[in-house]
């Protein structure tokens, strides 16, 4: 990984991977791999639904609490090259941003818990399965924006005054047919939750870095462990 920003373009590394075992898993089914409706009316790379249902989607709260291992994979799968592509130009612009400022550890477990929490509360309301990082990264923004909150300076003024821009965008965006409001509503108060209670600096004293590694570490080991299970159900026939 970089040396700036590790975290970042490890989520963004491993998400690509994931994109690309579930394309090839697509095409070998012979399925509509490189077509489909999309979001816009058009699309490439779209995944199967039997892929994404089989690798870890999101599915209704009945069903997750029994594969509690999808709260997590979803974070990490995408429908199609769209999907992918603006997730990840999203996560690369709001990422280092939020890395720089709470460190490398605590923005893996930033992006890991609110994805988490933004599915928890999308599978609680809703009917339909969901995938795709926008809840997590949805997250990052809640962070920076209870972070900028009661700052007055020309710099934490800006800096909000784009996340209320971005935030108007992506509520737009959100009310589009096969968007997962509910994910990015979930994450989002998250992460503002999460912002409001976590210093906006690198740890400093041998404690903070000690938890700061701790969460890092956690947030890792969850996610290899909830793929762990996806691989063990793919291999016993179980889903």
């Amino acid at each position: 990984m970089p040396t700036t920003s590790p975290a970042t373009y490890a989520i963004l590394a491993f998400s690509c991977i994931l994109y690309g075992i579930s394309l090839l898993w697509t095409l070998r089914l012979g399925g509509g791999g490189l077509s489909g409706g999309g979001l816009f009316g058009f699309d490439i790379g779209v995944i199967s639904g039997e892929v994404l249902l089989r690798l870890g989607e999101s599915l209704p709260l009945p069903y997750n609490l029994q594969e509690p291992w999808r709260f997590v994979t979803a974070v990490f799968l995408h429908a199609s090259i769209l999907h992918i592509g603006f997730n990840m130009w999203f996560l690369m612009d709001v990422g280092p941003l939020v890395e720089e400022l709470y460190g490398s550890a605590r923005l893996l477990f930033i992006y890991v818990l609110t994805g988490v929490g933004g599915y928890i509360f999308a599978s609680v309301f809703s009917r339909y399965p969901a995938i795709g990082g926008s809840g997590a990264l949805l997250g990052l923004i809640g962070v920076l924006l209870a972070m900028s909150m009661g700052r007055q300076t020309a710099g934490m003024q800006m800096l909000r005054r784009q996340l209320i821009y971005l935030l108007i965008y992506i509520a737009v965006i959100s009310l589009l047919p096969g968007v997962s409001f509910l994910a990015h509503l979930g994450g989002f108060a998250c992460g503002f939750g999460l912002g409001k209670i976590m210093r906006d600096r690198k740890p400093a004293t041998p404690e903070e870095r000690k938890l700061a590694s701790v969460l890092g570490w956690a947030s890792a080991i969850i996610v290899a462990a909830s793929f762990a299970m996806v691989i063990q159900a793919i291999v016993r026939g179980v889903i």
